[in-house]
């Protein structure tokens, strides 16, 4: 991975993590928080049903023992019985239906009067258990004779000597309109919330949907709570498989629990809103923060990246002039670039002096060998004329043998030295041997080189040595393509003038001409 891409994977993930964390515990919070708020909101509201729908029932039988005293002296007269179930079914719309009956059973005056069943008797555990009991009474909802799924009030009509006359019942009908159920039916929300009643086996006696009442309800939190005696909260799954959030609260003066409830789905709607709304507005910024992340990042790696590649390089002539053009805008490539170049500089020179090494002998500092050679070559491709003087010291293994290889070294020092004097500044000097020197000469004839070897040879005669006192050498002189076109063939020639001038005597110069050579004695 390069550093672009490692400062865009570390921006980013320095930028996107805590951001996402954030946005998670934000997210995660505000949701706990909308659910928290509706399980307490629907608590509320089914507590403060189920006290209004208990005060409704006792509001109720109120009603049924103001009656029941008005008739405490006129149960044996049925206009008055039968003008007071209608006033008492008509005045506050709280009953569907009135039954005013005797002691037995016996039905005396009802309203409305469609029920027809003035003048039968009730046999029903409801009537029978009111009669044994002679006390008010609200009953567990269940299946009238008429047909109608209903809850009945009773309060007994006693004598004003206290002697039990009958009872007056109020029916509420669970399916049908009246004051409980607009009390549990009216609500104010529109987003899917909606509260049901059961009775204490399970059995719904109030829905919102008519169809469901009477039915039995199991395998659901909220009721069986409820259903216990217990108030509160429960997130839960209905019978339709929807997820919901749920209150529910206990109606004393029954054992009836009232459960409100409204879908979660509705309750995070809002939230599921706002979370859009955010990244519709966040998202542009974000491309915009990326492109400019991605951007830095490019400018950030583009000089460190120009010098790496430069160090891959470093032993290229031209890698110094591109890192010296790269822009190192911030302190640490800048460091780097001098680095890099103090590096170079020190590779080159380095690079230089093993060239230099490998090219030069190391006693004398001329050329060497391999120096000569790839000096020839460099004239032969340009096709550059040039001489050669073998230059070779006469004697000098009596100087070896008589002063020691110490004393020769120097000797040989020495004409390296008078060899450079000798020579314009494109000559090479070489030594190529023991005592076996050469001078190349580009661009000069065989008779200038013969003139350059002859300043030579009498520069050595003339020069005092230190325990050696005078020395002399011989030189031979040829010349490319003056004498051939093949440049060993020159060298040989050179060779061949040499060992001429130590077979004529020494200390002289010879110069190879076609078929015959030219000596140039010394003087």
């Amino acid at each position: 991975m390069d550093l672009r891409r490692l400062i865009l994977v570390l921006t980013l993930c320095s930028a996107l993590i805590p951001f996402a964390n954030t946005f998670y515990a934000g997210y995660a919070a505000q949701r706990q928080q909308l659910i928290d708020n509706t399980l307490e909101a629907n608590y509320a509201y089914a507590t403060k049903l189920a006290k209004s729908t208990d005060d409704f029932l006792q509001s109720a039988l109120q009603q049924l023992a103001y009656t029941a005293q008005l008739l405490s002296t006129h149960m044996d007269s049925p206009e008055q019985l039968s003008s007071e179930a209608t006033r008492l079914r008509l005045q506050t719309k709280s009953f569907n239906s009135i039954t005013i009956h005797d002691a037995s059973g016996l039905v005396l005056a009802t309203s409305p009067e469609a029920l027809k069943l003035k003048g039968r008797t009730l046999y029903s555990d409801v009537v029978r258990e009111s009669i044994a009991t002679q006390k008010p009474a609200i009953s567990e909802p269940y299946m009238a004779s008429t047909g109608n799924f209903i809850v009945l009030l009773t309060h007994p009509v006693f004598s004003p000597q206290g002697q039990y006359l009958g009872a007056v019942a109020g029916s509420v009908y669970l399916k049908q309109e009246n004051i409980l159920d607009r009390l549990l039916g009216t609500h104010f929300y529109k987003d899917g919330s909606y509260l049901y009643v059961v009775d204490k086996s399970k059995r719904i006696i109030y829905h919102p949907n008519s169809d469901r009442i009477g039915m039995v309800v199991d395998g659901n939190p909220a009721i069986d709570q409820v259903v216990k005696g217990d108030s509160g909260k429960v997130a839960s799954t209905n019978s339709q498989g929807t997820a919901m959030l749920a209150g529910f609260s206990v109606v004393q003066s029954t054992g009836w629990g009232i459960i409100s409830q409204r879908p979660k789905a509705s309750t995070l709607a809002p939230l599921d809103r706002l979370v859009r709304h955010m990244w519709q507005q966040t998202l542009p910024m974000a491309v915009v923060m990326l492109l400019v992340i991605w951007w830095s990042a490019h400018r950030i790696a583009s000089p460190l990246r120009q010098l790496a590649n430069g160090a891959r390089t470093m032993d290229r002539p031209e890698t110094a002039q591109n890192i010296q053009s790269v822009s190192s805008w911030y302190y640490e490539a800048q460091e780097l670039k001098k680095a890099l170049l103090v590096g170079i500089g020190l590779l080159h020179q380095n690079i230089s002096k093993l060239r230099q090494d490998v090219h030069t002998d190391p006693l004398t500092g001329l050329g060497n060998r391999r120096h000569l050679d790839a000096a020839l070559a460099n004239l032969e491709a340009n096709q550059t004329p040039f001489s050669v003087v073998a230059v070779d010291i006469d004697h000098f293994k009596h100087v070896n043998d008589s002063f020691g290889h110490g004393v020769g070294d120097t000797v040989l020092k020495q004409l390296a030295v008078q060899m450079r004097e000798v020579s314009r500044a494109h000559d090479l000097p070489c030594r190529v041997g023991g005592e076996e020197f050469v001078l190349l000469l580009p661009n000069a004839s065989c008779h200038i080189a013969a003139q350059v070897a002859e300043r030579l040879r009498r520069l050595v005669e003339a020069t005092e040595l230190p325990t050696v006192g005078r020395i002399t050498i011989s030189l031979g002189v040829a010349g490319w393509p003056e004498n051939s076109s093949s440049i060993p063939s020159v060298f040989t020639y050179a060779d061949e003038m040499l060992y001429a001038a130590k077979r004529n005597g020494r200390n002289r110069v010879e110069i190879y001409e076609a078929k015959e050579a030219q000596s140039l004695p010394a003087e």
